[in-house]
């Protein structure tokens, strides 16, 4: 289970967008809007390898992954995680998140292999510490 409250970890699981933030050098947050997916009590996100997300991820572990309801009352879970970049075996994790969008109008790319070569994409794998959240 992601976090002690089994309504926010249900939320986690039934939901499949959120903005991560990840801080600057400075300290300051970006912030950005990903899909992910759920791997047991971690959470995946594919992302290409140029992003500033991978660059902050690598340089600065910290991040926050707020997950938002699609409608009002527009509820949210967030969570604490550290963060770890990963550039090999990326194919389960990947068709996890493009499982979890299936029915959002984003399809698996038909030669998946060749896809992650060419964007050079990576895995953004998060360990949640803390998760807290509202939902009415």
């Amino acid at each position: 289970m992601i976090g002690s409250n089994p309504q926010w970890d249900d939320f986690i699981t039934q939901h499949r967008w959120a903005v991560l933030t990840t801080l600057r050098d400075d300290g300051q947050p970006n912030s950005s809007v990903v899909a992910y997916a759920r791997d047991g009590d971690e959470l995946v996100i594919s992302t290409p390898g140029g992003t500033f997300k991978r660059a902050r991820a690598e340089a600065d572990g910290r991040v926050n992954l707020c997950v938002v309801s699609n409608a009002e009352p527009f509820n949210f879970v967030a969570i604490e995680a550290i963060a770890t970049v990963t550039r090999e075996n990326l194919l389960q994790d990947t068709q996890k998140v493009f499982a979890n969008i299936a029915d959002t109008g984003y399809a698996e790319p038909e030669d998946l292999p060749a896809w992650l070569e060419s964007q050079q994409r990576v895995i953004l794998r998060l360990r949640p510490e803390r998760v807290y959240g509202v939902i009415r």
